[in-house]
C-alpha cells in the first residue's frame, strides 16, 4: 500500500472570503490546508481547483465534497448579518478569519505560511500576522486559497438556499443576497427581513415605520419612497376625479394584497396601479407592469369584490395603470389594461 507522507514544512493555510458585498446573509471565511507529498506535489484531485466564481454550481459542490473529505484541514468562519451591522464590515472580516483559523487549530494542523486573498491582513494584531502573505487573485493562483473559496462559497450558498425556504418572498436561493434587480423588487414589495444587513444600502436608508426607502430629491429634501408613491397616487386620483370618477378607496391594504386606487364611473369599477419613476432612462413606468404584477392586480381586484357584493353586482371590473414620472410628477397617461 502506498503511504503519502504529509509535508508540514511546505504546508500553506489558504484563506478567502465569500459574502463581502451582499445585502443579506452572513459573511463566510474559508480556510484550508491541502496535502503534499515529500517532494511538495499535490494529489491529482487538487489540479482542477480554481477560484470558485470560475466554476459551475455543480463543479463547486463536487469539489467541495472532495476538499472536505481529503484536505488536511478545513475551517469556516461565520459572521451573521446582525454581527456585521454591529461591528462593521472591516471588523467582521477579521472576526470571521479568526473563527476560521480557530477551526484549523482545533484540528491540530500545522502550516508554515498563511496566504490571504486580497490586500488586507485580517490576522493583523494576532500571533499569526507575521506568517501572512497577502496576494491579489490568490484564489486563482494558490490552490489552498482556491479550495478555501470553494468550501466557503458552497457553504454560504447552501445557507442562502435554506433561508429561501424560511423567507420565500425574497428569492435568496437565486441571488444569494446580492443586490440584483429581483432582490430590490422584493425589498420594495416586502421590506427587509431579519437576515438583511441594515447597515448596507439600500437598507440603511429604509424607513421601517413606513415600510419604504428614504431618498433625496433634487432639492436635497429627504423623503421616502412611500411619500413619493403617495404623491404620485394623488396626481392620478385627481386626474380620475377630474374625468368623472368617484374614488372609492386609496391605498387599500389587507394582509394579502394592496390596491393603489379604486374608483367607479358609469357601470364600471377601476382598480388602478400607480407607477412612478424619477426619469424614463430605464424605460417608462408601464414597463413595470409585468405579467406577475397583472396576476397580483387580478387577485387583488377579485378579492376586494368578493367581500364587496354590492359593488360586484353593480359594476364591471377593469384593471388600469396610472403612469407618473419626474421630480415634477408629470402624469404620462392613465390607461385601462384589461
Amino acid at each position: 500500500m502506498l503511504v503519502v507522507v504529509y509535508n508540514i514544512c511546505m504546508a500553506i493555510l489558504g484563506i478567502d472570503e465569500v459574502g463581502r458585498g451582499p445585502w443579506a446573509g452572513p459573511l463566510v471565511i474559508g480556510a484550508c490546508i491541502l496535502p503534499k507529498d515529500e517532494e511538495g506535489n499535490y494529489p491529482d484531485w487538487v489540479e482542477p481547483l480554481t477560484d470558485s466564481k470560475k466554476l459551475s454550481k455543480k463543479k463547486r459542490e463536487e469539489y467541495a465534497e472532495i476538499i472536505l473529505n481529503e484536505a488536511v484541514a478545513t475551517g469556516l468562519g461565520w459572521v451573521s448579518s446582525r454581527e456585521l451591522d454591529n461591528i462593521g464590515l472591516s471588523k467582521a472580516l477579521k472576526l470571521a478569519t479568526r473563527r476560521a483559523v480557530e477551526e484549523i487549530k482545533l484540528r491540530h494542523a500545522s502550516f508554515a505560511e498563511i496566504v490571504i486573498d486580497g490586500t488586507t491582513n485580517f490576522l493583523e494584531g494576532t500571533s499569526l500576522e507575521k506568517y501572512v502573505t497577502n496576494l491579489k487573485k490568490a484564489d486563482l493562483l494558490i490552490k489552498e486559497v482556491s479550495a478555501a473559496s470553494i468550501i466557503a462559497k458552497v457553504a454560504r450558498d447552501n445557507y442562502m438556499a435554506a433561508l429561501a425556504e424560511k423567507y420565500p418572498d425574497y428569492g435568496f436561493d437565486k441571488h444569494v443576497g446580492y443586490g440584483t434587480a429581483a432582490h430590490k423588487a422584493a425589498l420594495m414589495r416586502c421590506g427587509p427581513c431579519l437576515e438583511h444587513r441594515m447597515s448596507f444600502a439600500p437598507m440603511a436608508c429604509w424607513d421601517l415605520n413606513n415600510h419604504s426607502q428614504k431618498v433625496v430629491t433634487k432639492n436635497n429634501d429627504e423623503v421616502t419612497t412611500k411619500e413619493l408613491g403617495d404623491k404620485a397616487e394623488t396626481i392620478v386620483a385627481n386626474y380620475l376625479e377630474s374625468h368623472g370618477h368617484n374614488i372609492v378607496s386609496r391605498n387599500h391594504k389587507t394582509k394579502f394584497y394592496e390596491i393603489d386606487i379604486i374608483s367607479t364611473m358609469g357601470d364600471q369599477i377601476f382598480f388602478t396601479e400607480v407607477k412612478y419613476r424619477k426619469d424614463q432612462s430605464r424605460g417608462t413606468p408601464l414597463d413595470m407592469i409585468t405579467k406577475d404584477k397583472l396576476k397580483q392586480m387580478t387577485f387583488a381586484a377579485e378579492s376586494f369584490l368578493k367581500f364587496s357584493p354590492s359593488l360586484k353586482e353593480n359594476f364591471s371590473p377593469l384593471l388600469a395603470a396610472g403612469l407618473v414620472h419626474g421630480p415634477d410628477f408629470v402624469l404620462d397617461d392613465w390607461l385601462v389594461l384589461k
